[in-house]
C-alpha cells in the first residue's frame, strides 16, 4: 500500500504549519508511513518561507492566521510560486464564521482538531489525488459549468482509482448534485455482492434496509450524516447495510468529503464488522457459558444456550448435541433447539456403531465423521428417510471426550445443503465441543458427587446408630476407669516405694556380689591360719620341730600376702560404691580452659598410654572456657580413658585415642568427644554400658562401675548428657556441656 501511495502522490511534499507539536507529531509519523515528504512550521512567516521552496498542500492552524485568515492563506498558496495549492485550515474551537471565512479564502477544507491522525492522512491523499486530477487542463470547462451535471469516473485520473483498488476497505464514491455513486472498488463489490456496474445504477440509499436496528429511518440517518460531511467533518457512524442476498452487514462508515472544484464528492470507506461483532459475540457468549457452568446451571439450558451461540456465528446451520448413556451403547438427544423436535425424537436411545450416521459413529469410532452428502453417504443409508422430510443434507459430528478420555457424547453441524466444513467451521466445532465438554463434565462430576453425597448421608446415620452405642459402651467403660483410677492412685505410691527398694535391692545385690569375693577369701585364709595357729601352739607344748615352725611362718606369710590383696580389692570397692552417689557439695567450681586442663589431666596418663603402644592426641581450641567442676569433670575423662585401655585394644598393637573439643555456635555449649581406633563395643552391649556392674572383664579387675559412674557425673554435676556409638573400627564417647554448670547444691 505504500508503494502505491507512493507512486500516486510521487513523493509528494506536505507543509504543517502549527506552534503545537504535540497536536500534530502523530499525523507526522503516519504521513511519513505513506511516503509523504513533510515540513512543520511553527508560525506564518516560518511556513511562508518553507512553501517558497515547493509544497503540494498546507495545512494551517486558524490560531496562527489570526482574524485576518483570507490573507494569511493567500500568502502561504502563493509562496513558491504555484497558484491553487491546496490548503487545509485546522481549528480548535470551530466556528461558523470561521469555516466561512476560510472557505472564502480558498481553503480546500476545514478540519476540526483534535483529530485522527490517520482519517486526516487519508484526507490529504484524496486532496492530493483530487487536485492532481482537476488541475487546470484535467477537466473540461464544460464540466466546471452550472448547473453541474454527473461527473464520470472516466473524468479523474488514474491516481484517486489507484487508491480506491489499493484501500483494505470497501470504497465508494457519491456525487452528491446527483445522488448517484460514481466509483466503488472491488471490495465493495464484495462486500455488496453485487457488480460495479449494478453499483453504480444509484446513490447508497438502495445498500441500506429502510430501517436501522434502532428502528430509525436509514435514509434519515444517511442524509444527516452527508449534511456533517458537507459542513466539513469526517464522519464515523456505526450502520447496518444489506447485502444482496438481503442478509444484514453491520458496518463502519467514514464520510469525508473531496474538494472538487464545482462538485460536491463525498468518499464513504465501509468497513465490515461482522467478523468483529462475531468475535465480541463468541467472546461473550463463552463467558456466559462458563458462568452459567460454574454457577451449576442445568446442563440442558446450558447446551441450548451453547448451540444458539454457535448457530449466531453461521448462517444456515443447525446444532446438536447427544450424550452417551452410562452403559456406553446408547445415545440420547440433549439439545437441538434449532432441529425438529420430531426428527430429535426419532434419535433418542439409538446404540452407536460403525455405521450409524454421523453422531453415532463419531461416537464409536471417537474421531470426527464429516458427511456432506447425506443422501448419498453410507453411513447414513439406514437414516436417510429419516433427515429427508427435514431437508437435512449435510451433518459433520465430532466425539466430546471428557478430562478422563471417556466420550461423552457428540457435538453435531447440520445443513440444509451439500456442504464440507471450512476453516471457520472447524474453529466453531473446537469451541463447541471443548465448551460442552467442560459443561457435561461438570454435570457428571455433579451427579458423581451427588451420589457420594446420598451414600455419605447413608454411612453418617450408620456411624452416628453405632456412634450412640459406643458412647453408651465408653460412658461404661468411663465408670469402670474411673474406679480403677481411684484404685491405681491408692497403689501408685505403694509401687513407687516397690521400685525404689527394688533398685536399691538390686544396687545391695550387686555390691554384695562385688564384695563377696574378696571378703570370702579373707575369710577362708584368716580360718586356715586360726586352725593352723591351733595347731601350732598345741605343738609348742610338746616340744615344736624348726621345721613346722618354718612351715609355719611361710604360710603366715602367704597368708597375709592373700588378706592384703583382698582387703585392698574391697577397699577400692567400697570407694567405687561411695562414687555411685555423686556428691555436688563436696566438688570445687571454678573457672578454667578446657585446653590447659585436658593437658594436664593427660600428662599422668602418658606412661601406660606408651607402654601399650598408644598415642595420645587432643584437638582443643584455645580460649574455650568453662565455669564448672574440673574434678569431676576430670574423673570422667580418667573413666573413659582407662575404658579405652582396658576394653579398646585388646587383640590388637598400637592405635590412636583423640580428644576433641567444639563451643555451640550459641556459645552456650561445648561437645567433647573421646574416640579410639579400638575394637569396638558388640551391639547388644552398647545399650547395657552405664548399668552398674556391668562388665566384659569380669574377675580380670574390672567393675562394671567406671561408665556408670561418668554417666552420673556428667547428666548431674555437670548437667550435660553422654552418648556412645560404636562400630569395628572404633568408639567414641561424645559429651555435650553446658559452658556454666548447673549452680543447684553447687559449693
Amino acid at each position: 500500500m505504500n508503494q502505491l501511495i507512493s507512486s500516486i502522490t510521487d513523493r509528494a511534499r506536505v507543509l504543517l504549519v502549527s506552534n503545537s507539536p504535540n497536536d500534530v507529531r502523530e499525523l507526522l509519523y503516519v504521513l511519513d508511513r505513506h511516503n509523504l515528504g513533510t515540513g512543520l512550521a511553527g508560525d506564518v512567516e516560518e511556513g511562508v518561507e518553507l512553501a517558497a521552496h515547493g509544497t503540494d498542500l498546507i495545512l494551517l492552524d486558524a490560531a496562527l492566521a489570526g482574524t485576518n485568515i483570507g490573507a494569511t492563506c493567500m500568502r502561504l498558496r502563493n509562496a513558491g510560486g504555484r497558484h491553487g495549492v491546496p490548503l487545509l485550515l485546522m481549528s480548535a474551537s470551530p466556528s461558523a464564521e470561521e469555516q466561512g471565512r476560510s472557505v472564502g479564502a480558498g481553503a480546500s477544507d476545514y478540519i476540526k482538531m483534535p483529530f485522527n491522525a490517520r482519517d486526516v492522512a487519508e484526507k490529504i491523499l484524496m486532496e492530493l489525488a483530487l487536485h492532481r486530477a482537476v488541475a487546470p487542463g484535467a477537466l473540461p470547462a464544460a464540466a466546471l459549468a452550472t448547473p453541474p451535471r454527473p461527473l464520470h469516473p472516466q473524468t479523474l485520473e488514474v491516481n484517486y482509482h489507484a487508491i480506491l483498488a489499493g484501500s483494505p476497505d470497501a470504497v465508494l464514491l457519491l456525487d452528491i448534485d446527483n445522488s448517484l455513486l460514481i466509483d466503488a472498488n472491488h471490495l465493495a463489490e464484495e462486500l455488496f455482492g453485487m457488480p460495479l456496474a449494478d453499483l453504480l445504477q444509484g446513490g447508497m440509499t438502495p445498500l441500506l434496509p429502510k430501517k436501522q436496528n434502532d428502528g430509525h429511518s436509514s435514509a434519515q440517518l444517511l442524509d444527516e450524516k452527508i449534511r456533517e460531511t458537507l459542513q466539513g467533518k469526517i464522519v464515523v457512524f456505526r450502520a447496518s447495510c444489506c447485502h444482496r442476498d438481503n442478509h444484514p452487514i453491520e458496518c463502519e462508515m467514514r464520510l469525508m468529503r473531496l474538494s472538487v472544484p464545482g462538485r460536491q464528492l463525498v468518499h464513504a470507506r465501509i468497513i465490515d464488522l461482522t467478523e468483529r461483532n462475531l468475535a465480541d459475540a463468541m467472546r461473550s457468549g463463552q463467558r456466559a457459558l462458563l458462568e452459567m457452568v460454574a454457577k451449576g446451571a442445568p446442563l440442558i439450558p446450558t447446551l441450548n444456550q451453547l448451540l444458539l451461540l454457535i448457530e449466531g456465528q453461521s448462517r444456515d446451520v443447525y446444532c446438536s448435541i447427544m450424550l452417551l448413556d452410562d452403559d456406553g451403547r446408547h445415545m440420547h438427544s440433549a439439545a437441538g433447539p434449532s432441529l425438529p423436535p420430531d426428527y430429535m425424537a426419532q434419535l433418542e436411545g439409538v446404540e452407536i456403531g460403525p455405521g450409524v450416521g454421523s453422531c453415532g459413529t463419531a461416537m464409536f469410532l471417537r474421531e470426527p465423521v464429516v458427511v456432506s452428502d447425506i443422501m448419498h453417504d453410507p453411513l447414513w443409508a439406514p437414516y436417510r428417510e429419516l433427515a429427508a422430510p427435514f431437508g437435512l443434507r449435510a451433518c459433520w459430528s465430532r466425539p466430546i471426550f471428557g478430562q478422563d478420555g471417556a466420550v461423552l457424547g457428540s457435538f453435531a453441524m447440520y445443513y440444509r445443503e451439500v456442504r464440507s466444513p471450512d476453516a471457520h467451521d472447524q474453529g466453531l466445532i473446537d469451541t463447541a465441543t471443548d465448551l460442552a465438554g467442560i459443561a457435561i463434565g461438570r454435570m457428571r462430576h455433579e451427579r458423581e458427587l451427588q451420589r457420594h453425597r446420598t451414600h455419605l448421608e447413608e454411612l453418617v446415620a450408620e456411624r452416628t446408630a453405632a456412634l450412640t452405642q459406643a458412647k453408651e459402651q465408653s460412658e461404661q467403660a468411663n465408670r469402670e476407669l474411673a474406679a480403677a483410677l481411684e484404685n491405681l492412685s491408692i497403689t501408685q505410691e505403694e509401687l513407687v516405694r516397690r521400685d525404689k527398694l527394688a533398685a536399691l535391692g538390686a544396687l545391695v545385690a550387686g555390691i554384695a556380689h562385688e564384695l563377696n569375693t574378696p571378703i570370702g577369701n579373707g575369710l577362708v585364709v584368716a580360718t586356715t591360719m586360726a586352725e593352723r595357729t591351733r595347731e601350732i601352739q598345741a605343738s609348742f607344748q610338746g616340744g615344736l620341730r624348726r621345721s613346722e615352725l618354718d612351715a609355719y611362718l611361710t604360710q603366715a606369710g602367704e597368708a597375709d600376702a592373700i588378706m592384703l590383696r583382698n582387703l585392698q580389692r574391697a577397699a577400692d570397692l567400697v570407694n567405687s560404691f561411695k562414687q555411685i552417689a555423686v556428691d555436688r557439695a563436696s566438688s570445687q567450681r571454678r573457672h578454667f580452659l578446657l585446653r590447659q586442663f585436658v593437658t594436664e589431666l593427660m600428662l599422668p596418663m602418658s606412661t601406660p598410654l606408651k607402654a601399650a603402644g598408644l598415642s595420645l592426641t587432643q584437638d582443643v581450641p584455645d580460649g574455650l572456657a568453662m565455669d564448672s567442676y574440673p574434678g569431676p569433670l576430670g574423673q570422667v575423662l580418667s573413666n573413659l580413658l582407662e575404658n579405652c585401655l582396658r576394653h579398646g585394644f585388646e587383640g590388637r598393637s598400637g592405635g590412636r585415642i583423640t580428644i576433641t573439643a567444639r563451643g555451640s555456635g550459641d556459645g552456650q555449649g561445648i561437645t567433647l568427644s573421646i574416640a579410639d581406633t579400638g575394637v569396638g563395643i558388640p551391639a547388644d552391649d552398647l545399650t547395657h554400658i552405664y548399668d552398674p556392674f556391668f562388665t566384659t572383664k569380669l574377675g580380670s579387675g574390672g567393675s562394671g562401675l567406671g561408665l556408670h559412674v561418668a554417666h552420673n557425673i556428667v547428666t548431674g554435676v555437670l548437667g550435660g548428657h553422654i552418648d556412645a556409638a560404636s562400630s569395628p573400627a572404633g568408639t567414641t564417647f561424645t559429651l555435650q556441656l553446658p559452658v556454666a554448670a548447673p549452680q543447684s547444691g553447687a559449693a
